[in-house]
C-alpha cells in the first residue's frame, strides 16, 4: 500500500497513457472497420490493444486501491466499471464479432459514446456528470 502512495502520480500517469493510447487504437481500428481494410488483420494490429488494455487495468486497480476507492462501496467507480463492460461489449461487436458492416458501425459509434461518459465519470467522480441533481 505505501508503494502505491509513494508512486500515485506515476501510476495515474501511465493511466491516463493508456486511456489515450487504448482510445486511439479503438479509433482507428474503428475507421478500418469503416473502410474494410485489411489492416485489421496485422498481427500488431491484434494483439497491441490487449497490451495495452492490461496495463490499463493494472493501472486502475493501482489507483483505487492508493485512493481506497472501490467499485459496489463508490457510486461512481461502480458506473465506470458497469460502463466499462458495456464499452468492451460494444467494442468487440464493432472490431470483430458484428455480423455486418453496418452493425459494426453503429456498435463502434455507441462505443465511443460509452467512452467519453467513462472519462467523463472519472474527470468528475460523478456517475450522473452533474446531469442529474
Amino acid at each position: 500500500m505505501q508503494w502505491i502512495a509513494n508512486n500515485y502520480s506515476i501510476i495515474k500517469i501511465v493511466h491516463i497513457a493508456c486511456v489515450v493510447l487504448s482510445a486511439s487504437l479503438f479509433v482507428m481500428r474503428g475507421i478500418w472497420v469503416i473502410q474494410e481494410s485489411g489492416n485489421l488483420a496485422k498481427r500488431w494490429v491484434r494483439t497491441t490493444p490487449h497490451i495495452v488494455d492490461t496495463f490499463l487495468l493494472l493501472s486502475a486497480i493501482l489507483l483505487a486501491i492508493g485512493l481506497q476507492q472501490y467499485p459496489v462501496t463508490h457510486g461512481w467507480l461502480t458506473a465506470k466499471v458497469a460502463a466499462l463492460l458495456i464499452y468492451i461489449g460494444l467494442g468487440m461487436v464493432a472490431i470483430r464479432h458484428g455480423h455486418n458492416r453496418q452493425l459494426r458501425i453503429v456498435s463502434w459509434i455507441a462505443a465511443l459514446v460509452v467512452l467519453a461518459y467513462i472519462i467523463g465519470v472519472a474527470v468528475t467522480r460523478s456517475a450522473t456528470l452533474g446531469l442529474i441533481g
